[in-house]
């Protein structure tokens, strides 16, 4: 169970548990085109292990809370979805139990954006970035940064084994008004 709220905005619930990532086709991973930094880290889980696609792995802090993941872009870019894979059952004080997402340029103007709560999570937690406006869909932004504010049973150190990022699918064709996505049709669209 986990309840989620941004500014101005009342808590809701998030689906979480989900032992599959699953995530909508028009969503693409942007993770791998950023450079990625940790607050800390014990050594031999470093943040390498939050991006290797193993769930038997993880990133595990070291030192006073907050815990912090920092996700940087060399260019500004739409992020519509973090997705974390946390486990109560195997990590118990070391699961997250709430976490603040925050956007900017750099460190020196980040702004929360989230701050969700988790109840003994296990599983894939989807964490849109999608604000109160219907309008606001995504964050344009250089800079996330995921923060680790407290663990179940008090715990001090932390343990989160994956995080994904992701952003609307670029419209393949450039200065095309309609975005069509079957492979039948982009395969015969350009002109050779």
């Amino acid at each position: 169970m986990a309840t989620e709220s941004s500014e101005g905005e009342e808590e809701g619930k998030l689906t979480v548990g989900n032992q599959v990532l699953m995530v909508e086709d028009d969503l693409r991973e942007m993770g791998k085109n950023a450079a990625w930094s940790v607050s800390s880290w014990k050594s031999g889980n470093g943040v390498s292990y939050l991006l290797d696609d193993n769930l038997d792995t993880y990133w595990q802090s070291d030192g006073a809370q907050p815990h912090s993941v920092n996700i940087q872009f060399q260019k500004k870019v739409k992020l519509q979805l973090v997705v974390l894979y946390v486990d109560f059952k195997l990590d118990e004080s070391y699961t997250p139990s709430k976490i603040s997402i925050r956007a900017g340029d750099g460190f020196h103007n980040l702004k929360d954006i989230k701050t969700v709560e988790l109840d003994k999570p296990r599983g894939w937690v989807h964490i849109s970035l999608s604000g109160n406006d219907a309008r606001e869909t995504f964050v344009n932004t250089f800079m996330l940064q995921i923060s680790v504010l407290s663990n179940h049973l008090n715990g001090r150190d932390t343990h989160v084994r994956q995080i994904k990022l992701y952003g609307p699918r670029p419209n393949p064709i450039p200065h095309q008004p309609f975005q069509f996505t079957s492979r039948k049709f982009i395969t015969y669209a350009s002109i050779r």
